[in-house]
């Protein structure tokens, strides 16, 4: 059996839990990494930042461990979504939140603070959001960096690469929507998804096939670059309030649906 590393404390239990068992089937089988590449099609670079918890494994890869574990793969691809509706929120949480951030001294209604003392307490407050500021933009500039690198590895390895949803070619870049009805829905000539999960920092055609149908609904997602950043997370929120679904500005299957229905005429 192999010696794990523990995974990262951060993570949300939902993700932890994928991991611990996507760990249990490379076990079981007695594989290692290069035999998952051979067998999954995503590179033994890739899979050593699944399981340690470094990347959240993507939809088919978790259905392919699945499949070769001989394990139930509906049940994993559940525990997947909620994963993955998680991931983002986790990460952002820990790099927004330092724990030696200084909090505000308590004082009773009736005391009044002496200028000299409010001051400070403002710039204290403002370095703090910069500093959130900051911390967001260098997850995003992390994960796109990511993204380049399992490109990287899965041109190097021996074996074919499952389709990548991001190339050196797609970052940065700005696509072109192309909105169109077929069979009750819009789709915008970019992905026919309709339950791929896309969450914050994610990024690739996905994402801008999602960015050109919440420009169609009349909510202006940023430019459509395929980039999940905090204008497109606004306007997948703005959408889940308007049509009463879960507001986690997260798209699953529930605001896929919303995106790609017809307006009524």
């Amino acid at each position: 059996m192999s010696r794990w590393k523990a995974l990262p404390a951060e993570l949300h239990p939902h993700v932890h839990q994928l991991l611990v068992r996507l760990r249990r089937l490379k076990d079981r089988g007695e594989l290692s990494t290069r035999q998952l590449a051979a067998k999954t099609g995503y590179s033994a670079r890739s899979w050593q930042r699944y399981l340690n918890g470094r990347s959240l494994p993507p939809r088919k890869a978790v259905e392919a461990m699945a499949r070769i574990g001989g394990d139930d793969p509906t049940r994993l691809l559940v525990l997947h979504e909620l994963a993955a509706e998680r991931w983002a929120e986790g990460r952002v949480a820990t790099a927004g939140a330092p724990e030696s951030a200084p909090s505000a001294p308590a004082h009773t209604p009736t005391e009044r603070q002496p200028y000299g003392r409010r001051v400070p307490a403002l710039v204290t407050a403002g370095a703090v959001a910069l500093v959130l500021s900051v911390s967001a933009a260098l997850l995003l500039a992390v994960r796109l960096a990511d993204a380049r690198a399992e490109l990287a590895d899965a041109r190097a390895g021996t074996v074919a690469a499952a389709p990548a949803t991001v190339s050196e070619s797609l970052v940065p870049v700005i696509y072109t929507c192309r909105p169109e009805r077929r069979d009750g829905r819009w789709y915008a000539g970019l992905s026919r998804t309709t339950d791929t999960i896309l969450a914050y920092t994610h990024v690739g055609p996905e994402v801008a096939e999602a960015q050109c149908l919440l420009r169609r609904a009349g909510i202006s997602p940023g430019e459509i670059d395929g980039v999940f950043g905090p204008k497109t997370q606004r306007a997948v929120e703005r959408v889940q309030t308007r049509d009463g679904l879960v507001v986690d500005g997260v798209i699953g299957p529930h605001t896929w649906k919303a995106l790609r229905a017809v307006a009524p005429e």
